[in-house]
């Protein structure tokens, strides 16, 4: 049967696929913030993951103030990068699993999560770039991605416990497909950051670097409890895009092993942060 074998954790800022579209990786700016993937390109070349859930936001590329799904998984077979204004990103389409994204579709539904089933829509930069970072520039993705949209642009977004039930359940929906498949799940977006008004540019080390330590160590109970003013007044306005780690975290199980961590600030105003975890069973 399916499997879920890792789960990963990366900041999808625009400018990090900017970057690395125009080469600019190695000047001394952006050269630390991909530093702390040098080692997670080597692991997973030697994973080699079958399919990738990937749980993102769009940013008004799919989805505009007409209609915001709270949860929206992509069950079609393939996905072009979105035009966010200055052209689409130069990576290749993104291939999907349609199989198991149908399963896991079905499975959340009848488990009473109300999912929104995207059958064509263009993936953005928080889609993008996380791939980006993980694999670098390929002619083609060496692995099928089934995307998973969160909302956490329009208020309210789900809470931190629902987004770690809805991993859960993703994990119950993997575990009974019934094709051998190597899947990992990825929680996108954040840190810390607030890109408007009076806090613009606000960065919080010390609790990036707490929820950090949760990701790895906690059972999910303090991860689960912290409410949307928490996230809005310690990390910013953008920071809310964390919750989005906890769908990942939550179809680990209980028990994780961290195998890398990496956090640095700034980026583009944005404090960059990354983990990669096996579930421990």
């Amino acid at each position: 049967m399916a499997r879920i074998t890792a789960g990963v954790a990366t900041s999808h800022v625009p400018a990090i696929g900017a970057a690395m579209d125009l080469v600019k990786t190695a000047e001394p700016y952006w050269q630390p913030v991909f530093a702390g993937y040098d080692w997670s390109r080597r692991w997973i070349a030697q994973e080699k993951p079958d399919v990738v859930i990937l749980v993102y936001n769009d940013h008004a590329s799919a989805f505009d103030m007409k209609i915001i799904p709270t949860f929206a998984i992509g069950c079609g077979e393939r996905y072009k990068p979105a035009d966010e204004g200055w052209g689409p990103r130069p990576v290749p389409d993104v291939e999907g699993h349609a199989d198991l994204a149908w399963h896991i579709a079905q499975s959340l539904i009848l488990d009473e999560f109300d999912m929104t089933i995207i059958n064509e829509m263009d993936v953005d930069h928080g889609l993008t770039v996380p791939m980006s970072l993980m694999f670098g520039q390929p002619e083609q993705w060496p692995c099928k991605v089934i995307p998973l949209a969160v909302n956490v642009v329009t208020y309210p977004p789900p809470s931190g416990n629902r987004c770690w039930l809805l991993g859960e359940a993703i994990a119950r929906a993997v575990e009974s497909f019934p094709e051998d498949l190597n899947v990992q799940v990825w929680g996108t977006g954040g840190m810390s950051h607030q890109l408007q008004g009076p806090r613009a540019g606000l960065i919080n080390k010390e609790w990036d670097n707490r929820f950090l330590d949760l990701m790895s160590d906690d059972d999910g109970e303090a991860l689960r409890a912290i409410s949307h003013i928490e996230y809005l007044r310690e990390t910013g306005s953008e920071g809310i895009e964390m919750v989005m780690w906890l769908i990942m975290r939550g179809a680990l199980g209980k028990k994780v092993r961290p195998l890398h961590r990496h956090y640095h600030v700034p980026a583009s105003n944005t404090a960059v942060g990354h983990l990669v975890l096996e579930p421990v069973r």
